[in-house]
This record gives C-alpha cells, sequence and structure tokens, in this order.
C-alpha cells in the first residue's frame, strides 16, 4: 500500500469522517444515487462547496433539511487547513503557511503585480526529487494532498484576498503549480483538482489562467497533454547537458534529456500555446554561452517561453547566484536566436516565499 493510502486509512479509523471537498462533480452524483436522492441535488452539492465555499453543512440551505440530516448522519464534513502564519514580503509577496490534520504543513504563496495576483500552489508536503538547487528538496519525501487540501489552499487565499489582504486586487486571477513537491507525482488528485478549479461552477478560474510544472516526469507528460483541458505545461529544465542535469536534478537518471525533449516535441499545441521552459542560472554551473547555445539547439523547433531565473541561495547551499553580466549574455544568446526568453526574479525571498525555498518553519 502507498504511503497516502494508508494516511487515508488511518484518518478515518480516528474521526471516521468524509470530507466533502475530496469530491468532484461525477462522484457528487454517484453519492447522491447512492443515497437515493434526486440527481439534481449533486450539483447544488457541488455548488455549495466550491463556489459558495461553505465551511459547514448547515449552511447548504437550498439541501433539504432531510438531505443536510443525512450526510451529517453517514459522517459528512467540509474540511480546510489551517492558516498558521501569514508572512508578507517587501516586494508584496505572501506567503501562507497551513496545517493540515495529520499536523503535516504546507506552503502557498500569493504573488501580486500591477495587472495579475497569482497563487503558487503546493502539490506535495514535501518533496522526495533532491533538486540541488531547490530548499524543499531538502526535507525529504513527503505524502499527496488531497483535492481538499488543494482546493483548500485556494479557498483560504482567496477568502483572504476577499477581505483586503493585497490592495488592488479582489480575487486570485492566476494559478501556478510550482510550490512543494512534484505535481505529475500526485497525477490524480492534481487532475481531479484542476477539473474543480477550472469549472465556472466549481472555483472559477480560466484553463488559460493556469499553469502546471513538472521536473520532467515523461510518462504524466504525455498523459497531461491529453487530460489537461487548456491548462498549460511547465518544464523545469535548469541544464543542457544529461551530466550537469542530473547533479542538479537526480530525477534525469530516471528521465534523460533525450526523453524528455522528445516528450515536449510531441506535446500538443495550439496556435498560441507553448510551453514554458524554467531555467534557474547557476553561476559557473549552467550559465555559460556555451550552455546557453546549447540550449538553443536543444529546444531548436519546439514552441517554448523561457523563464530565466538567477539563482535565489538558501542556507546550507553551495551553489550561487551568477552575475548580472553573464545572467545578460545568456539571454541575449537566446534572443539572438528569436527565442522567447524572459529574465524573472524570485519573489518574496524575504519571507521564504522565492522560488525553492517553499519549506514549512517547524
Amino acid at each position: 500500500m502507498s504511503g497516502p493510502f494508508l494516511f487515508k486509512i488511518s484518518l478515518m479509523k480516528i474521526n471516521n469522517k468524509k470530507d466533502l471537498r475530496n469530491y468532484t462533480l461525477e462522484e457528487f452524483q454517484k453519492l447522491i444515487t447512492s443515497i437515493g436522492q434526486k440527481p439534481f441535488r449533486a450539483k447544488q452539492l457541488y455548488g455549495w462547496v466550491y463556489k459558495r465555499r461553505a465551511v459547514s453543512i448547515d449552511e447548504m440551505t437550498e439541501l433539504s433539511l432531510s438531505l443536510r440530516e443525512r450526510l451529517k448522519e453517514d459522517s459528512f464534513f467540509i474540511g480546510s487547513p489551517k492558516l498558521l502564519k501569514q508572512l508578507t514580503s517587501k516586494d508584496g509577496t505572501v506567503k501562507l503557511l497551513l496545517g493540515l490534520p495529520d499536523d503535516v504543513r504546507i506552503e502557498c504563496v500569493l504573488i501580486p503585480d500591477e495587472k495579475r495576483l497569482t497563487l503558487c500552489l503546493s502539490s506535495q508536503a514535501g518533496c522526495s526529487l533532491e533538486c540541488e538547487f531547490c530548499m524543499t528538496g531538502t526535507m525529504g519525501a513527503g505524502r499527496n494532498l488531497t483535492l481538499s487540501e488543494l482546493a483548500g489552499q485556494f479557498i483560504i487565499a482567496n477568502d483572504l484576498i476577499e477581505d483586503g489582504l493585497i490592495e488592488g486586487h479582489k480575487r486570485i486571477s492566476n494559478i501556478v503549480m510550482m510550490g512543494m513537491g512534484e505535481p505529475f507525482l500526485n497525477y490524480n488528485n492534481v487532475m481531479r483538482f484542476l477539473g474543480v478549479l477550472t469549472d465556472d461552477n466549481g472555483l472559477g478560474i480560466g484553463p488559460r489562467k493556469v499553469t502546471v510544472s513538472t521536473s520532467g516526469i515523461v510518462p504524466k507528460i504525455k498523459m497531461f497533454g491529453e487530460d489537461h483541458g487548456g491548462a498549460s505545461l511547465a518544464v523545469s529544465l535548469n541544464a543542457t547537458t544529461d551530466e550537469v542535469r542530473s547533479r542538479l536534478m537526480p530525477i534525469n537518471d530516471k528521465y534523460p534529456l533525450n526523453k524528455l525533449i522528445a516528450a515536449l516535441r510531441a506535446y500538443p499545441l495550439k496556435k498560441r500555446e507553448a510551453i514554458t521552459i524554467e531555467y534557474v542560472l547557476i553561476k559557473d554551473v549552467n550559465d555559460t554561452p556555451d550552455d546557453a547555445r546549447r540550449l538553443v539547439k536543444l529546444l531548436g523547433g519546439i514552441k517554448v517561453k523561457i523563464n530565466l531565473i538567477p539563482f535565489n541561495p538558501y542556507p546550507g547551499s553551495v551553489l550561487k547566484r551568477p552575475d548580472e553580466r553573464r545572467v545578460f549574455t545568456f539571454q541575449k544568446i537566446l534572443l539572438d536566436k528569436k527565442l522567447v526568453a524572459v529574465r524573472r526574479d524570485s519573489r518574496g525571498a524575504d519571507v521564504g516565499a522565492a522560488c525553492g525555498q517553499l519549506k514549512g518553519e517547524g
């Protein structure tokens, strides 16, 4: 049995409760049918749980009293992570530290700019991939997050926004799954969540405003190409040779560059779509002009946009940030070859919310 399954069973033994935020619309339809209710009740229940973000069954006054009582008698409830702490950076980024029922802590980050408010979500409690440039990788493997825990991050963050947490923004506009964990190692729950997230009767974020980032889990890239429903793909690449990439990202030993690039070439894209390539620039590791030229060759013929992210040092890391001249030279080589290459600086470094710094505080 897998770790997440064992956790689910053990939690049921403790409280024998069932979280309504762990259900998709299709699953609500099966539930409602199983207890002898009319099918339209499933859509009502789904709307209350997600679109109207009810926090208790008693709030769902559109449902009959008998159905509400039945749900409570059958040990259903509406779960939510607990907000343990919120930290605001001098650049406006807000990190939220959340607590889960088994005392695990996760984080999500709100990143505002003039035109959008992006929420960076975690998909796992920890990460097993041990990428050298990522502080979260020092946590070790953590369990998969449930649909309820994925949706709960969004709901808590959006409620804070509606309460005026960030001036000039009334709701979250964009979602990136680039927080703690590897989304494609929690593929089923992530895809169930994306269905709820992008449903107008669910959480209501347009699919084109959603990006899911992977370290390069090749079989799931192909599946995501078939299942994504309009959400965008981002790939954390970070090197142009297998030797360097395996050092920075051990997952490369299992899915080396030739397999990863082949998967990207085969990935289905519509006319205006592109794959986002994330490239963390690390001094004297992957930031040379030769690296830039190899990157051009590697990505030739693939519709991509490249985010260049100068490494954000964290305590204990031996890696260093490249100087500005090296970053400029690297970017210019890409631009001269007509690639879209944008420099992205990490946000929220002073509150531990910058790229690669998502790590729960003890």
